[in-house]
């Protein structure tokens, strides 16, 4: 079993940066994968990064590219640096592990979830 527990989420403006963090329990290396996903009200949720835990290959939704990237360290947390924030970006951010192959962005194959932490981005 393996708990995600996020943070670091909260209100910023437009062009700010802000780094949410989502921290793992269980045993290292129950997990192949982990993401970051987001849903806006209204909205089904959506990619936004990946990365592999052995590798550190990572991926990424076209609308983050350039402006976030996903990193993880040996201590099972896997962070979302998020630069140059805009209002679409506003959502209840996600992280979520895997322990399948596959395409990460394919949000069907995560299994573990957190309960979310609220990033909004005023204009």
């Amino acid at each position: 079993q393996v708990q995600l527990v996020e943070s670091g989420g909260g209100l910023v403006q437009a062009g700010d940066s802000l780094s949410v963090s989502c921290v793992a329990s269980g045993r290292a290396f129950s997990w192949l994968a982990m993401g970051w996903f987001r849903q806006a009200p209204g909205k089904e949720r959506e990619f936004v990064a990946g990365v592999w835990w052995s590798t550190g290959d990572t991926s990424y939704a076209d609308s983050v590219k350039g402006r976030f990237t996903i990193s993880r360290d040996n201590k099972k947390v896997v962070y979302l640096q998020m630069n140059t924030l805009k209002p679409e970006d506003s959502a209840v951010y996600y992280c979520a592990a895997r322990t399948s192959i596959g395409r990460l962005p394919d949000v069907n194959e995560y299994i573990y979830w957190g309960q979310g932490t609220q990033v909004t981005v005023s204009s």
